[in-house]
């Protein structure tokens, strides 16, 4: 049996890299729950409940929130 990785054991590197890694992930969460309280309803195709349990899933949920979760109302003039 494999013993599990301690944080003292990771070189400087790979602890770069989870760090790094870590702070992309929150920043993305942060900025898609954000980007759903500010929208209106008519803008996120879905509902809204719907996509703040989507972007809870690690990298995938946010960014196919950006991708594919957001509409534009047309301008009106």
């Amino acid at each position: 049996m494999r013993d599990k990785k301690r944080w003292q054991d990771l070189t400087k590197m790979q602890r770069t890299k989870v760090v790094f890694l870590g702070t992309l992930q929150l920043a993305l969460l942060t900025a898609a729950l954000w980007d759903i309280a500010r929208r209106p309803d008519d803008e996120i195709k879905g509902s809204k409940r719907m996509w703040r349990l989507v972007v809870f899933i690690n990298f995938v949920g946010p960014i196919a929130y950006f991708l594919f979760g957001r509409t534009y109302a047309p301008e009106h003039k």
